[in-house]
């Protein structure tokens, strides 16, 4: 979270390159999917260094990071973007007023278990409201065990972790009482989930925000 280039270590083998230098950054193009849904109140579970917070506190949408780290802490404050140093499993401010919960990149491996995550998500959300993920560019990818961070400082305690795909996901998203409304692929990979309608009811996604 300091910037240092970081790999993640899974407990099935696979080493991954953490996107350190992106996630310090102003957030670019490739983000757009995720920022042009937030039409109202967002919260970003897990926003490190804020760089999403930052971009929706300039399009002048209401937001809030919550990250427990305490450098992820200190990067939201360089870039005046508003954020709670807290579990996102905790007590969180605005419960079940949110328009968006934001979990990019790759925030729906927290915990190690996605529909448990889901499910919180899903309490913080305001009726109409929208959980917007990014997902694993393998579609079909459910993995989840433990990940370790290596940097050149050493390597971390495990803790639990998953990788989840876009239809991955949408198999899961039920569980949590949610349905997939929308995705986009590319080298980034998003989906979008709305409150699973009643039966016999088509989903629907939100157009515009809630009056604040």
């Amino acid at each position: 979270m300091d910037g240092a280039p970081a790999h993640i270590l899974r407990s099935d083998g696979a080493v991954v390159e953490l996107a350190v230098a992106r996630w310090h950054d102003a957030a670019t193009v490739e983000d757009g999917w995720l920022l042009d849904r937030c039409t109202g109140p967002v919260v970003d579970l897990g926003c490190g260094p804020g760089r999403l917070v930052a971009a929706l506190v300039a399009r002048g949408v209401p937001v809030l990071g919550v990250d427990q780290s305490a450098a992820a802490q200190r990067q939201c404050r360089r870039r005046r973007a508003p954020m709670v140093r807290r579990d996102l499993f905790s007590r969180l401010p605005a419960e079940g007023c949110w328009d968006h919960v934001l979990l990019a990149d790759g925030n729906i491996g927290i915990g190690g278990d996605p529909v448990r995550l889901l499910r919180r998500a899903a309490r913080l959300l305001a009726p109409g409201g929208t959980v917007l993920v990014e997902t694993d560019p393998r579609p079909d990818l459910l993995w989840s065990g433990t990940a370790r961070i290596r940097t050149s400082a050493g390597t971390g305690r495990p803790v639990p972790w998953a990788c989840v795909g876009a239809d991955a996901l949408a198999g899961l998203a039920g569980a949590a009482g949610l349905v997939r409304t929308a995705r986009h692929e590319g080298p980034r990979s998003f989906a979008e989930l709305g409150a699973a309608p009643p039966a016999g009811r088509p989903p629907g996604r939100r157009t515009a925000g809630r009056p604040t």
